[in-house]
């Protein structure tokens, strides 16, 4: 009886000592690295600039790890199929985060039917996204990009298996979210990080800007001022009507336009549906999302498709009034009315020029990391 009992005595220690015996780590695990994020804080223009506060999801708030993890991922080429185009490849600093083309080409060197948008104070359009509204947050957008045939022409599955392989996206990916293990880095919490990036790009420091702060010795030229006036309907001003799209301190009302580009005599006879294709409304069939103009001197060639080369060209459409159809914008025909003189076309360009804001083209938090 003795030894029976010395006998389960030895087991209940062995099992004991067992239960103290920390886990092997399994490489895979990440919970030795700390996780306490810093919260990003974004430069406060509502204010002094008429902007309105920039609407930031409850499930993805910025964080000095996010935003740095979604810059590393913006100019990653990693998110490619071959490994040779990220998404700044077609959204580039120095050109307010357009490519300069016409239409992207991506890495089959297949061309797509679009220009690439600015995404300058992106974090702030709130009325859908892309030039046909397609999504409506910006997390959402993140993740079209990757599996799009022309574009990157990737998967996400193999993506995400790239990035838990890889020697530091694991350790950004816990200090930005929190994970416990490698395996949960998946597409969702990399458009996050993307996301949070992208809503740091924020442009509003060009020239009108510190007329509007009143900053000392900043006035505009006289060709500014003319073209200000025309733009807004300022006093006795012709109306350029070229605030009724352009308004605000982003420069756009938010919403989906026919500018005329095409003529259409049916509903159907477009040759982008823009919107309506999005959301089958044929009422909707060649609207594009309005652009902002900020930084527009940078972003040429102009319109959905490229096809204008400089802002004198795209002065010489609204001025004819643009081609006719249904959807067509009712402001333009009375454009064409007006009859803007060449000068007047100058000057709107010159006050347009001074939306340019160098130190949004130039900010070292936005530029490649690597």
């Amino acid at each position: 009886m003795k030894k029976l009992y010395f006998v389960f005595l030895l087991f209940s220690f062995l099992f004991a000592c067992g239960d103290d015996t920390p886990t092997p780590y399994d490489g895979n695990r990440l919970t030795h690295i700390t996780y306490a994020p810093i919260p990003y804080k974004l430069p406060n223009l509502d204010t002094a600039l008429g902007f309105l506060a920039m609407p930031i999801p409850v499930d993805n708030p910025l964080t000095v790890e996010g935003v740095e993890l979604g810059r590393r991922l913006f100019y990653d080429p990693i998110l490619s199929g071959d490994s040779t185009q990220s998404c700044a490849s077609c959204h580039k600093q120095a050109l307010a985060f357009t490519d300069g083309n016409s239409v992207s080409k991506g890495i089959a060197g297949q061309f797509g039917r679009r220009s690439a948008m600015s995404l300058e104070n992106i974090g702030f359009m709130n009325k859908g996204l892309f030039w046909d509204g397609r999504t409506n947050t910006l997390e959402a957008q993140a993740l079209l990009p990757v599996e799009d045939p022309i574009e990157l022409h990737h998967t996400w599955g193999n993506l995400e298996q790239k990035l838990r392989q890889h020697p530091d996206y694991p350790t950004r990916f816990r200090k930005a979210f929190g994970i416990l293990n490698k395996s949960e880095i998946n597409k969702l919490l990399a458009s996050k990080a993307m996301a949070q990036f992208e809503r740091t790009l924020i442009s509003g420091n060009a020239k009108v800007d510190k007329i509007r702060a009143k900053e000392a010795g900043v006035q505009f030229t006289n060709d500014e001022t003319a073209g200000f006036e025309l733009f807004f309907n300022v006093g006795f001003a012709p109306d350029a009507q070229c605030g009724h799209c352009h308004s605000g301190s982003l420069y756009t009302n938010h919403l989906y336009e026919n500018n005329g580009l095409d003529s259409a005599l049916a509903l159907t006879d477009f040759r982008d549906n823009g919107l309506g294709g999005f959301n089958q409304n044929p009422n909707d069939n060649g609207k594009f999302r309005t652009p902002s103009l900020r930084n527009i001197a940078l972003t040429a060639p102009y319109m959905h498709d490229g096809r204008f080369n400089t802002l004198e060209e795209v002065m010489a459409h609204y001025a004819s009034g643009g081609h006719y159809s249904e959807t067509r914008n009712p402001f333009l025909p009375q454009i064409r009315d007006i009859r803007l003189s060449a000068k007047q076309q100058r000057q709107l360009i010159a006050f347009m020029k001074t939306l340019t804001d160098t130190t949004f083209t130039t900010n070292p938090a936005f530029k490649n990391p690597f």
